[in-house]
């Protein structure tokens, strides 16, 4: 069970290893922790479903290694385990590629793929405690135009040169600074609404609220925290009004309705849209509303991979939302990180904020929507523009 001071796995620059079959990944993840976190055999194949181990890197911070399966995997259950390491590759923000031997079609595949990404990859000799030779440091310089790590698990070697070479390949998109950005500053009075009814988890608030009230308070703001039901309550009890109001999305129009026009408006969703995601993108997309028909075809897609409840916002919600204005709408949901790889059938995709998943997850499925020339928006943005208040948003 994860600690309360844990970084959240969503915030952590995520690292993947990626190799052949025994190509030594878990012996060297194993090796960076110095801890067992990954099974070791000689037997080709021992790693499976990919394996996470979160950990603090100096100079880096706090980082989510993940060990996956041989990219040279064969058979029907190897052809699955591809495609799970091709999903993970979806989340990562630095790639490692290990050789073992000078047949590299498969490792040029692999950084050719992470490239396009614009995702920095680091090449890594495994093993050299063994038989490797010099042809295959040349091989890969010949093709690659850069020198390679050379390490071993048993000795150590090369460990402290692969956490260097991570701290000096570390993205520069790699998390946003900032969550609320400009839009608040040291002494502003901020009123953070939050519904705690049936969705809201037991004992607990949900990550965006937790992230955006941990920021608020880094930044010397002062924060009043409430639940829609006192809202107007605590309002008029207030000497001045909120110089911004947070609110969850689905209380949007609500909220509006009881704050001064002269007071800035956003919401967790919205927030989490421009620090996870393309937010230009979604506004953009959200006027593809109004060109929809009964025959237009919706993807809705939710990060969280939680049992549905009575009046989900994903599930329930939006649907009736889109229904309202198009009976007959076709509309697909899917959750977790099932999202499909060809996207010519919708119309429009709708997203969640993404608090569960890294920018680079995120970002990924903005520019799949991009390539495929499919629009793309969030739940807070679609909210907003249902309820006629998106002009009015901050963000």
């Amino acid at each position: 069970m994860a600690g309360f001071n844990q970084t959240p796995g969503a915030n952590r620059l995520h690292i993947g290893f990626f190799g052949k079959r025994n190509s030594g990944k878990s012996s060297l993840i194993n090796a960076f922790v110095s801890q067992e976190v990954s099974i070791v055999s000689s037997e080709a194949g021992t790693t499976t479903d990919p394996v996470y181990k979160a950990i603090e890197i100096h100079g880096l911070g706090p980082c989510l290694l993940i060990d996956t399966a041989g990219f040279d995997d064969i058979g029907t259950l190897g052809k699955q385990r591809i495609d799970k390491t091709k999903k993970v590759s979806e989340k990562i923000d630095i790639a490692i590629i290990l050789f073992t031997d000078e047949n590299i079609e498969q490792e040029l595949n692999w950084y050719n793929h992470f490239k396009e990404k614009h995702i920095p990859v680091i090449l890594v000799i495994s093993k050299i405690d063994l038989s490797i030779t010099n042809n295959l440091i040349k091989t890969i310089f010949e093709h690659f135009k850069k020198e390679p790590i050379l390490t071993s698990s048993i000795t150590n070697q090369g460990i402290l040169e692969l956490k260097e070479a991570l701290i000096n390949n570390l993205p520069k998109d790699f998390e946003k600074e900032s969550i609320t950005g400009t839009l608040v500053k040291s002494g502003d009075l901020v009123l953070l609404v939050m519904p705690q009814d049936i969705q809201a988890p037991k004992g607990r608030l949900i990550l965006p609220q937790v992230q955006v009230l941990r920021e608020l308070l880094d930044k010397k703001c002062q924060v009043i925290s409430v639940t829609t039901d006192q809202m107007i309550n605590v309002l008029n009890k207030l000497k001045m009004e909120p110089d911004l109001v947070i609110t969850d999305s689905q209380v949007f129009k609500y909220v509006d309705e009881h704050i001064s026009k002269q007071t800035k408006l956003t919401s967790f969703s919205v927030l989490m849209a421009g620090y996870k995601g393309d937010l230009n993108y979604y506004i953009d997309s959200i006027r593809k509303l109004e060109k929809l028909s009964n025959d237009s075809n919706i993807l809705i897609a939710e990060c969280c991979s939680h049992a549905p409840l009575s009046e989900d916002i994903g599930r329930v919600k939006i649907p009736r939302m889109l229904k309202k204005r198009y009976p007959d709408i076709n509309i697909d949901i899917v959750s977790g990180t099932d999202f499909p790889n060809d996207l010519a059938k919708y119309d429009l995709v709708i997203t969640c904020g993404g608090c569960m998943f890294n920018r680079r997850y995120i970002m990924s499925r903005v520019d799949q929507s991009k390539e495929q020339h499919i629009a793309m928006t969030n739940y807070g943005i679609f909210i907003a523009y249902v309820n006629n208040i998106l002009d009015r948003v901050v963000y």
